[in-house]
């Protein structure tokens, strides 16, 4: 189980095969890679930022409540902060378990409560200016599977 939050780029094919090789007897690995994304057609980059030790506990917190759900035998969870250009990687999820269907569950149950629920401050500056990013109801309602 791992959770680095990092400035710096990583290489989603090493992290990935790094990953598989050490899950020992999983059956199945589910990967998701967030890109930072150009929505409004004029973002030049985006500032993420965080409290180190807030933005650690709580995607701990995420991860072991998954890793207890669907009892699997690996995770990682890669998140990055600072300036950000459209294309680049932002984030990865991996889960690791015996049978594919725990491993998807956990992936997108990760993915739903780190996207609304991981403490991350994200300004999109564009080129008509700069505007922090709200949180959005379709986030929100993605929880409702796993809380109702």
């Amino acid at each position: 189980m791992s959770v680095r939050i990092q400035e710096h780029p990583f290489d989603i094919g090493k992290e990935v095969a790094d990953f598989t090789a050490a899950c020992g007897d999983a059956g199945a690995v589910v990967t998701f890679t967030g890109v930072v994304r150009d929505v409004s057609g004029g973002l030049k980059h985006m500032e993420i930022e965080h409290y180190p030790a807030m933005t650690a506990r709580a995607i701990e917190d995420i991860e072991c409540s998954a890793i207890d759900k669907w009892n699997l035998s690996a995770s990682l969870v890669i998140h990055r902060y600072g300036q950000l250009e459209p294309g680049e990687i932002i984030m990865m999820v991996a889960t690791a378990s015996r049978h594919r269907a725990e491993a998807f569950m956990a992936a997108q149950y990760l993915m739903d409560f780190l996207k609304s629920r991981a403490p991350f401050w994200k300004k999109e500056v564009t080129t008509s200016g700069a505007e922090w990013v709200e949180s959005r109801n379709v986030d929100e309602q993605a929880l409702k599977r796993w809380t109702d």
